[in-house]
């Protein structure tokens, strides 16, 4: 696949230069360090929330049909 690419003229002349001095393409040389970066940072795991339920038998009956401003003031003694 062809694409273009913007390289500091510094860096590239270097490139080319390590390419020559190696008898390979700058291509190769390219492709060698794109393989080489992505094989050092693989791309992050998902995300993955802990399960931290709480061993229990749920909600106390009390609060089974309870509505959320009740809980809020129960937990934090506060009502809206």
């Amino acid at each position: 696949m062809k694409t273009t690419v913007e390289i500091q003229d510094a860096l590239l002349e270097e490139a080319r230069s390590l390419a020559a001095s190696r008898a390979t393409t700058l291509r190769k040389l390219i492709e060698d360090g794109l393989r080489l970066v992505l094989r050092q940072n693989p791309a992050p795991q998902a995300f993955r929330l802990p399960d931290c339920s709480y061993e229990g038998d749920g909600m106390s009956e009390h609060y089974a049909d309870a509505s959320w401003a009740d809980l809020r003031e129960t937990i934090y003694g506060e009502s809206k």
